[in-house]
């Protein structure tokens, strides 16, 4: 299989997603320049350099067109709790879905895992808490032309009151207990 993860990080689940496409795939780990400068150069980096990495093509490129013109035909595009950031960050999010959208193969996979946020809160607490309202994420994604084709309850909180910072650096105890949802996006035609 081809893929991309856009925001890899440090790159945990870039590995995971090596191992996963075996010795005949690939995994384009992208990375912006904001957080590889805050964040993500060294462990990346290190990363980058174990056997199990060798699949993968380190892209450092904007969201705003994250991918390289060779990233065609992909299986499968994930972003994994970042679309919240992309608004704060003020990426072109439609240019970013539509050049999503190209990279894909007819029915391939669009994967997004982010922290939900409280209904009627949209993306005005993407900064402080760390979370977007599903909506907005569905709406975005539809708009470039996918379809919604699954969802999953697997890392749903029901418990989470959704008035906290989920942020990895502020989170504390609380850290991996938010109320997150994952929704797979398919390009039609395939």
């Amino acid at each position: 299989m081809k893929v991309a993860e856009l925001m890899a990080g440090g790159g945990y689940t870039a590995e995971l997603l090596a191992r996963a496409v075996g010795p005949s795939g690939v995994v384009y780990g992208q990375n912006n320049r904001f957080v590889l400068e805050r964040f993500a150069e060294k462990p990346w980096s290190e990363r980058l350099k174990k056997p199990a990495m060798k699949q993968v093509v380190r892209v450092d490129r904007e969201l705003d067109d994250p991918l390289p013109p060779e990233a065609r035909d992909l299986d499968a595009v994930f972003l994994v709790l970042f679309y919240h950031d992309a608004v704060w960050m003020e990426v072109d999010r439609a240019a970013m879905n539509r050049a999503i959208f190209r990279a894909l193969k007819p029915g391939g996979v669009y994967a997004i895992i982010d922290h939900a946020g409280r209904d009627g809160t949209g993306v005005t607490e993407v900064k402080t808490l760390h979370r977007i309202e599903e909506k907005v994420v569905r709406q975005e994604i539809e708009q470039a032309g996918f379809r919604l084709a699954a969802e999953a309850s697997f890392l749903r909180t029901p418990s989470d009151t959704r008035d906290w910072n989920a942020s990895p650096m502020v989170a504390g105890d609380k850290r991996g207990m938010s109320d997150r949802f994952v929704l797979k996006f398919v390009k039609p035609g395939g």
